[in-house]
Protein backbone atom coordinates (compact mmCIF):
# COMPACT_ATOMS: atom_id res chain seq x y z
CA UNK A 1 0.00 0.00 0.00
CA UNK A 2 0.90 3.29 -1.15
CA UNK A 3 -0.07 6.85 0.34
CA UNK A 4 0.12 9.89 -1.64
CA UNK A 5 -0.70 13.38 0.18
CA UNK A 6 -2.54 16.02 -0.90
CA UNK A 7 -2.33 19.93 0.02
CA UNK A 8 -6.39 20.17 -0.62
CA UNK A 9 -8.96 18.46 -2.30
CA UNK A 10 -8.52 19.83 -5.43
CA UNK A 11 -4.61 19.00 -6.35
CA UNK A 12 -6.26 15.52 -5.38
CA UNK A 13 -8.81 15.44 -7.70
CA UNK A 14 -6.13 16.55 -10.51
CA UNK A 15 -3.68 13.73 -9.63
CA UNK A 16 -5.60 10.73 -9.49
CA UNK A 17 -7.15 11.91 -12.56
CA UNK A 18 -4.03 12.09 -14.70
CA UNK A 19 -2.99 8.27 -13.37
CA UNK A 20 -6.10 7.22 -14.24
CA UNK A 21 -5.79 8.43 -17.49
CA UNK A 22 -2.25 7.50 -18.23
CA UNK A 23 -2.96 4.20 -16.99
CA UNK A 24 -6.08 3.70 -19.16
CA UNK A 25 -3.93 4.77 -22.06
CA UNK A 26 -0.53 2.60 -21.70
CA UNK A 27 -3.49 -0.44 -20.93
CA UNK A 28 -5.17 0.65 -24.64
CA UNK A 29 -1.71 0.40 -26.39
CA UNK A 30 -1.26 -3.37 -25.71
CA UNK A 31 -5.63 -4.32 -24.75
CA UNK A 32 -8.12 -3.73 -27.18
CA UNK A 33 -10.08 -2.28 -24.41
CA UNK A 34 -10.01 -0.79 -21.26
CA UNK A 35 -12.08 -1.24 -18.25
CA UNK A 36 -12.73 1.33 -15.68
CA UNK A 37 -14.85 0.91 -12.30
CA UNK A 38 -15.67 3.63 -10.07
CA UNK A 39 -17.19 4.69 -6.80
CA UNK A 40 -20.47 6.35 -6.65
CA UNK A 41 -20.89 9.09 -4.01
CA UNK A 42 -19.85 12.40 -3.80
CA UNK A 43 -16.24 12.16 -3.50
CA UNK A 44 -15.18 11.08 -7.02
CA UNK A 45 -17.35 13.74 -9.09
CA UNK A 46 -14.24 16.50 -8.70
CA UNK A 47 -11.91 13.57 -10.05
CA UNK A 48 -14.87 12.77 -13.15
CA UNK A 49 -14.66 16.18 -13.83
CA UNK A 50 -10.95 16.54 -14.37
CA UNK A 51 -11.21 12.88 -16.23
CA UNK A 52 -13.71 12.93 -18.37
CA UNK A 53 -12.07 15.76 -20.64
CA UNK A 54 -8.55 13.10 -21.05
CA UNK A 55 -7.73 12.91 -24.47
CA UNK A 56 -7.79 9.09 -25.01
CA UNK A 57 -9.64 6.53 -26.79
CA UNK A 58 -12.60 6.79 -25.18
CA UNK A 59 -14.76 4.37 -27.62
CA UNK A 60 -12.85 1.81 -25.82
CA UNK A 61 -13.09 1.64 -22.73
CA UNK A 62 -15.76 0.13 -20.74
CA UNK A 63 -16.95 1.96 -17.59
CA UNK A 64 -18.62 0.30 -14.68
CA UNK A 65 -19.94 1.70 -10.97
CA UNK A 66 -17.77 -0.43 -8.18
CA UNK A 67 -21.58 -0.97 -6.71
CA UNK A 68 -25.00 0.11 -7.16
CA UNK A 69 -28.19 0.60 -5.10
CA UNK A 70 -31.39 -0.41 -6.84
CA UNK A 71 -32.79 2.24 -7.95
CA UNK A 72 -34.09 4.00 -10.95
CA UNK A 73 -31.30 5.72 -12.84
CA UNK A 74 -33.40 8.92 -12.13
CA UNK A 75 -32.83 8.29 -8.52
CA UNK A 76 -30.52 10.74 -6.67
CA UNK A 77 -29.14 7.40 -5.17
CA UNK A 78 -28.10 5.96 -8.61
CA UNK A 79 -24.21 5.88 -8.62
CA UNK A 80 -24.85 5.39 -12.59
CA UNK A 81 -26.83 8.85 -12.59
CA UNK A 82 -23.55 10.20 -10.71
CA UNK A 83 -21.19 8.54 -13.38
CA UNK A 84 -23.20 9.61 -16.69
CA UNK A 85 -23.56 13.03 -15.29
CA UNK A 86 -20.32 13.83 -13.99
CA UNK A 87 -17.96 11.37 -15.87
CA UNK A 88 -19.71 10.12 -18.99
CA UNK A 89 -19.19 13.59 -20.31
CA UNK A 90 -16.93 15.51 -22.75
CA UNK A 91 -14.80 13.09 -24.62
CA UNK A 92 -15.91 10.21 -22.24
CA UNK A 93 -18.80 10.58 -23.92
CA UNK A 94 -17.59 7.80 -26.45
CA UNK A 95 -17.23 5.45 -23.61
CA UNK A 96 -19.22 2.70 -23.13
CA UNK A 97 -21.25 2.08 -20.31
CA UNK A 98 -22.67 -1.09 -17.94
CA UNK A 99 -25.30 -0.22 -16.24
CA UNK A 100 -26.27 -3.03 -13.17
CA UNK A 101 -29.45 -1.95 -12.14
CA UNK A 102 -32.45 -3.36 -14.21
CA UNK A 103 -36.07 -1.74 -13.73
CA UNK A 104 -38.89 -3.28 -12.44
CA UNK A 105 -36.59 -6.78 -11.29
CA UNK A 106 -34.95 -7.97 -8.37
CA UNK A 107 -31.67 -8.07 -8.37
CA UNK A 108 -31.29 -11.59 -7.66
CA UNK A 109 -33.03 -12.44 -11.02
CA UNK A 110 -30.78 -10.73 -12.80
CA UNK A 111 -27.31 -11.18 -11.18
CA UNK A 112 -26.39 -14.14 -14.16
CA UNK A 113 -27.56 -11.56 -17.22
CA UNK A 114 -25.45 -8.57 -15.74
CA UNK A 115 -22.25 -11.09 -14.63
CA UNK A 116 -21.67 -11.84 -18.27
CA UNK A 117 -21.67 -8.17 -19.58
CA UNK A 118 -19.16 -7.95 -17.01
CA UNK A 119 -16.73 -11.18 -16.88
CA UNK A 120 -15.21 -10.55 -20.75
CA UNK A 121 -14.11 -6.87 -19.00
CA UNK A 122 -12.28 -9.23 -16.61
CA UNK A 123 -9.14 -8.52 -14.67
CA UNK A 124 -10.33 -4.77 -14.50
CA UNK A 125 -7.96 -2.26 -15.78
CA UNK A 126 -8.37 0.21 -13.38
CA UNK A 127 -10.40 0.74 -10.46
CA UNK A 128 -11.12 3.81 -8.00
CA UNK A 129 -12.56 2.91 -4.47
CA UNK A 130 -13.84 5.27 -1.71
CA UNK A 131 -14.18 3.98 2.05
CA UNK A 132 -16.69 5.04 4.75
CA UNK A 133 -15.94 5.61 8.39
CA UNK A 134 -17.43 2.36 9.43
CA UNK A 135 -13.59 0.72 6.66
CA UNK A 136 -16.32 -0.07 3.92
CA UNK A 137 -16.10 -0.12 0.26
CA UNK A 138 -18.36 -0.63 -2.76
CA UNK A 139 -20.88 -1.93 -0.92
CA UNK A 140 -19.20 -4.51 1.29
CA UNK A 141 -20.23 -3.31 4.51
CA UNK A 142 -19.07 -4.47 7.72
CA UNK A 143 -21.55 -7.04 9.46
CA UNK A 144 -24.01 -7.16 6.14
CA UNK A 145 -25.50 -10.35 5.29
CA UNK A 146 -24.02 -11.87 2.17
CA UNK A 147 -20.12 -10.18 3.39
CA UNK A 148 -18.50 -13.57 3.91
CA UNK A 149 -19.09 -14.79 0.31
CA UNK A 150 -18.62 -11.49 -0.70
CA UNK A 151 -15.17 -11.98 0.46
CA UNK A 152 -14.34 -15.44 -0.06
CA UNK A 153 -11.52 -16.47 -2.97
CA UNK A 154 -14.34 -18.41 -5.11
CA UNK A 155 -16.88 -15.20 -4.42
CA UNK A 156 -18.86 -14.47 -7.48
CA UNK A 157 -18.37 -11.48 -9.52
CA UNK A 158 -21.48 -9.64 -8.21
CA UNK A 159 -23.00 -10.03 -4.82
CA UNK A 160 -26.19 -8.71 -3.24
CA UNK A 161 -26.17 -6.88 -0.02
CA UNK A 162 -28.60 -5.36 1.84
CA UNK A 163 -27.40 -3.62 5.12
CA UNK A 164 -29.47 -2.30 7.80
CA UNK A 165 -28.39 0.99 7.68
CA UNK A 166 -29.21 1.40 4.14
CA UNK A 167 -32.97 1.40 2.61
CA UNK A 168 -32.67 0.01 -0.71
CA UNK A 169 -30.38 -3.58 -1.92
CA UNK A 170 -27.10 -3.28 -3.11
CA UNK A 171 -25.64 -4.96 -5.75
CA UNK A 172 -21.40 -4.82 -5.11
CA UNK A 173 -18.55 -6.15 -7.44
CA UNK A 174 -16.78 -9.13 -5.05
CA UNK A 175 -13.36 -8.48 -3.13
CA UNK A 176 -11.65 -11.04 -5.55
CA UNK A 177 -13.06 -8.80 -8.44
CA UNK A 178 -11.84 -5.29 -7.11
CA UNK A 179 -8.51 -6.60 -5.54
CA UNK A 180 -7.71 -8.11 -8.86
CA UNK A 181 -7.66 -4.98 -11.05
CA UNK A 182 -4.88 -4.13 -12.25
CA UNK A 183 -4.58 -0.77 -11.07
CA UNK A 184 -6.30 0.35 -8.24
CA UNK A 185 -6.81 3.51 -6.26
CA UNK A 186 -8.52 4.32 -3.32
CA UNK A 187 -9.47 7.91 -2.28
CA UNK A 188 -10.16 9.72 1.28
CA UNK A 189 -10.75 12.48 2.73
CA UNK A 190 -10.01 13.54 6.38
CA UNK A 191 -8.50 12.73 9.47
CA UNK A 192 -11.35 10.39 10.37
CA UNK A 193 -11.12 8.24 7.21
CA UNK A 194 -7.09 8.48 7.37
CA UNK A 195 -7.17 6.84 11.52
CA UNK A 196 -10.18 3.98 10.05
CA UNK A 197 -7.58 3.22 7.38
CA UNK A 198 -4.99 2.60 9.73
CA UNK A 199 -7.25 0.46 12.20
CA UNK A 200 -8.15 -1.46 9.15
CA UNK A 201 -4.95 -2.76 8.59
CA UNK A 202 -4.89 -4.89 12.17
CA UNK A 203 -8.21 -5.83 11.70
CA UNK A 204 -9.67 -9.04 9.45
CA UNK A 205 -11.51 -8.31 6.51
CA UNK A 206 -14.80 -9.17 7.86
CA UNK A 207 -14.98 -6.39 10.55
CA UNK A 208 -12.79 -4.26 8.12
CA UNK A 209 -13.79 -4.96 4.41
CA UNK A 210 -11.42 -2.35 2.47
CA UNK A 211 -8.44 -4.67 3.94
CA UNK A 212 -9.51 -7.29 1.56
CA UNK A 213 -8.53 -5.09 -1.10
CA UNK A 214 -5.48 -3.07 -0.19
CA UNK A 215 -2.92 -5.53 -1.98
CA UNK A 216 -0.78 -3.19 -3.85
CA UNK A 217 -3.02 -0.48 -4.24
CA UNK A 218 -2.10 3.49 -4.18
CA UNK A 219 -4.07 5.49 -1.53
CA UNK A 220 -4.76 9.28 -1.91
CA UNK A 221 -5.94 11.60 1.39
CA UNK A 222 -6.12 14.99 1.57
CA UNK A 223 -7.41 16.93 4.81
Amino acid sequence: MKISEYPDREMLAIAVANAIAGELKMHLLHHDTAALAVAGGTSPAPIFDDLCAADLDWSRVHVMATDERWVALESDRSNARLIRKHLLTDRATAAHFLPFHVPARKPEEVLAEIEAQIAPNLPLSVVLLGMGEDMHTASLFPGVAGLEQALAADAPILSVLRPDSQPEPRVSLSAPVLNGALSKHLVIYGEAKRKALEMALSLPPEQAPIQAVLTEITVHWAP
